[in-house]
């Protein structure tokens, strides 16, 4: 019976796609939130939202990065 661990390689795949899917979405999100807060605190819209956002980019694509490495 070696066939219980037959879809695990599929598995594996799928549940790290979500993460990186996952990961992208939460660091670009919590970049602009953060980016919006503080835009409506200050009053400097957009300058801090665009560079909160690409702050978000940026950590994405390095979490990703770390994440690869991992693999």
């Amino acid at each position: 019976m070696g066939g219980t661990k037959k879809g695990v390689g599929s598995t594996n795949a799928v549940a790290f796609f979500s993460q990186v899917g996952l990961t992208i979405i939460v660091c670009i999100l919590a970049g602009v939130l953060a980016g919006r807060f503080l835009d409506e605190k200050l009053g400097t819209s957009p300058w801090i939202l665009l560079l909160c956002s690409l702050l978000g980019l940026g950590a994405a694509f390095r979490a990703i990065f770390l994440l690869g490495g991992k693999k």
